[in-house]
């Protein structure tokens, strides 16, 4: 078997990050649809991720973000987003590069992706859980920004790269 001079698991990799790029250039032009909702788990040693430092010692390796009530001033760029969100009534932004992003998930329709992030932290990045709540807070109308899974049994559609890779 030939060595895979043209990283096809790069491609594909690159490839799924544009879905994850398409559905936040929507969200920040349109809002979110229905019930929509969005997990975004990704590394916060990685270069380029810029988070207040409470965060970053709360968080040292990891961190899963929700956007669904919460969120303001999405901007979305080539490379990555940055995003505001409340933490105990306290708007905070952050940055983060596509190329951090380690999990994608949208709980409502039963659609997940995982990505690989080079180096150490790789080997331990794990998916969102859809049935776990990472930021719970409260809006202006009462409702909680909380994250759940609504879809029954229907299974997630998952899709992991590590076939693809060269070890």
């Amino acid at each position: 078997m030939s060595t895979d001079l043209l990283r096809y698991d790069q491609m594909v990799e690159n490839a799924l990050k544009g879905v994850v790029r398409a559905a936040l250039d929507q969200i920040a032009e349109h809002g979110l649809p229905d019930d929509h909702h969005l997990y975004l788990t990704f590394d916060t040693t990685h270069s380029g991720v810029e988070i207040p430092i409470s965060l970053k010692q709360k968080y040292p390796n990891e961190m899963t973000i929700v956007l669904q009530y919460q969120f303001w001033d999405l901007d979305v760029k080539d490379e990555g987003f940055a995003v505001s969100l409340s933490f105990n009534d306290v708007h905070q932004r952050m940055q983060i590069p596509f190329s951090a992003v380690t999990g994608f998930a949208d709980p409502s329709v039963n659609f997940a992706l995982q990505f690989q992030v080079p180096g150490d932290f790789a080997e331990n990045a794990t998916l969102p859980d859809p049935d776990t709540t990472s930021i719970t807070d409260s809006n202006e109308n009462g409702k909680e920004a909380v994250a759940t899974n609504k879809s029954g049994d229907q299974g997630n559609n998952v899709v992991t790269l590590d076939a693809f890779r060269k070890d």
